[in-house]
């Protein structure tokens, strides 16, 4: 061993992120091989993005070529102005009940001011440079309005899934209770009481061929996953149902369908109606925000690129202005669609422009032939959507692993998204997070005599006095690691040729279900680059939080260690064994 100074290492400093359109930067070095294979994406992600735009819209109370619309005009937008290389943008499931909602009770004027007005909020908090502080939405509130999303998705399509017939008017005796059906329902709990009330109108012919729907979609090959599972269950099950001659309702059997191209929409504007729609306006933008911005940082994981997320959130606000105007419904930035555009081979926005190209053309030729498709078929489609956006694996881990207080903000969060809806969801959940964590910091927090640890002669633990083993770092984080500062761990494993990793968190006082995730992925990223983690000096609360998620297991008991000289001996031991391996 050789007695070194070492500090430990900062992270680079930030430079202001540019307000600048992915395009405009990666057309620069552009290449003809690279745009046939952003044209071959573009295509398959159109096909994709066909029956699920369509569902999508019908879900959100409107018209089939509004979903189209929607993905033409926004999609084309935030390609081209977008702060993501990859990003797709269209309307989403995360919105459906919210149109819905709008859509039934203020029209689709007020769906068109509210949108507008929520693109306007998205632009300004771009221009202000907000992008940054999305990141104080924990993660288990994000966890539970989009499982609560889910679970109203599910519980909307039931009637067409089941070919059910609501009877308004008429009286019904329900678990003692008397219920009564007046008007087509809007509210979640609504919904299932509708469905219970007419359960007896179930039509046979539509469950089958709902069924039939859903299992074409969950068995298709993934050998053949460049031809959409949804393509082809609405392919094969409008065939059966236009030539077996099925009683169940299609798509042209309640819209009428249009394949007009997009035109401009103005609204009548007044300043009391603009104040009226303000609340759904910011569901819209905060949404839209949070939704485009997960899926940029998806999609960074799967390119190895880093998006501008300012830049980000101006597009995605002009794109909603453009969509409102043009007919259409809020957008954001679709994970899935964006996911198969990285898979076939998209890098940069061309890809997303091709896509909106293409859905264009098929709105003009193909269109018409929508009507053929039956509703149980589009219900089937948006119960796997609902499915895949749930994230129930999130919230199983955050069960197991997390403190009890995220468990409730989660399921808080859930519970008040079906029942009420996203705007009372979001707030209560972020007061109830910040009054959790105001208590746990106030459980751990001491008055004492503390020496000035920046002083090297004063602190014998100064990490400036240790003689640090060979291809050894040691780390300190000062600090509670919570949701707000999981982001400033990642520069931990800048130097990966080293053999071990000495953390120091003598003055962590507690952890939440996002820093215990931030040092759950530095440990993986070290054991894919052979280097060992040794821990010095966990706290109580911090070290609890450790075990219920399967860190120290992970990592082993031997590798925490209860002060930093202890931490480097075992550092100098590890480092011993590997040189005589």
């Amino acid at each position: 061993m050789k007695k070194t100074a070492v500090k430990a290492a900062k992270p680079a400093k930030l430079t202001e992120e540019k307000l600048k359109p992915k395009l405009f930067s990666v057309i620069k070095n552009y290449s003809l091989s690279q745009f046939i294979k952003d044209v071959v994406a573009g295509i398959i992600v159109a096909i994709i993005a066909l029956p699920l735009s369509i569902a999508l819209a019908l879900a959100s109370g409107v018209g089939p070529e509004q979903g189209l619309y929607t993905a033409i005009v926004a999609g084309f937008i935030v390609a081209l102005l977008g702060g993501s290389r990859v990003q797709i943008a269209g309307p989403t499931a995360a919105f459906a009940t919210i149109v819905a909602g709008i859509v039934a009770t203020e029209g689709m004027d007020g769906l068109i001011i509210s949108t507008i007005i929520a693109g306007i909020i998205l632009v300004i908090m771009g221009l202000c440079r907000f992008g940054a502080l999305l990141k104080y939405i924990p993660s288990t509130i994000t966890s539970g309005f989009t499982f609560g999303i889910a679970v109203t998705i599910v519980i909307g399509q039931i009637k067409d899934f089941l070919g059910l017939t609501f009877d308004f008017g008429r009286a019904e005796k329900l678990f003692g209770f008397t219920f009564k059906l007046d008007e087509a329902p809007i509210e979640t709990v609504d919904k299932v009481k509708a469905v219970l009330l007419n359960i007896g109108s179930l039509n046979w012919q539509a469950l089958v061929i709902g069924l039939l729907s859903l299992a074409i979609l969950i068995l298709w090959p993934k050998k053949l996953e460049k031809i959409p599972a949804s393509l082809i269950a609405v392919v094969v099950c409008s065939l059966i149902v236009k030539f077996s001659g099925m009683h169940v309702n299609t798509i042209g059997d309640l819209y009428t369908i249009s394949s007009d191209l997009p035109k401009l929409t103005l609204p009548e504007v007044s300043f009391a109606r603009v104040k009226a729609l303000l609340p759904n306006a910011f569901t819209i933008a905060v949404l839209a925000a949070v939704e485009s911005l997960l899926s940029c940082v998806v999609a960074d994981g799967m390119i190895g690129s880093k998006h501008r997320s300012n830049m980000e959130l101006i597009a995605q606000g002009i794109a909603n202005i453009g969509s409102a105007l043009f007919g259409g419904i809020p957008a954001t930035g679709a994970i899935a669609r964006t996911a198969a555009n990285v898979k076939n081979g998209g890098r940069t926005p061309v890809a997303g422009m091709v896509h909106s190209v293409v859905l264009l053309v098929i709105l003009v030729l193909l269109i018409p032939l929508a009507s053929l498709i039956p509703m149980p078929t589009i219900a089937a489609i948006l119960f796997i959507v609902a499915y895949n956006m749930c994230g129930w694996r999130n919230i199983r881990n955050t069960i197991k692993t997390a403190p009890k207080s995220d468990i409730i903000v989660l399921f808080v969060t859930l519970i008040l998204t079906v029942v009420f809806d996203l705007v009372v969801a979001i707030g209560i959940g972020l007061v109830l997070a910040a009054l959790l964590f105001m208590k746990r910091m106030a459980d751990v927090t001491e008055a004492h005599a503390w020496v000035d640890i920046d002083d090297e002669e004063t602190d014998p633990d100064n990490i400036l006095l240790k003689k640090i083993p060979d291809n050894t770092r040691v780390y300190e984080i000062n600090g509670p690691m919570f949701f707000a500062a999981a982001d400033k761990y990642k520069y931990m494993l800048d130097d990966k040729n080293i053999d071990v990793l000495c953390i120091r968190m003598r003055n962590v006082p507690a952890v939440d279900a996002t820093g215990v995730e931030a040092l759950y992925r530095i440990v993986k990223r070290c054991e894919r680059h052979n280097v060992k983690v040794v821990f010095s000096h966990v706290n109580e609360q911090p070290m609890k939080a450790m075990q219920k998620a399967g860190l120290v297991k992970l990592v082993g008991k031997k590798n925490f260690c209860s002060h930093i000289d202890t931490a480097l001996l075992r550092a100098e031991e590890i480092e011993r064994d590997l040189r005589h391996a």
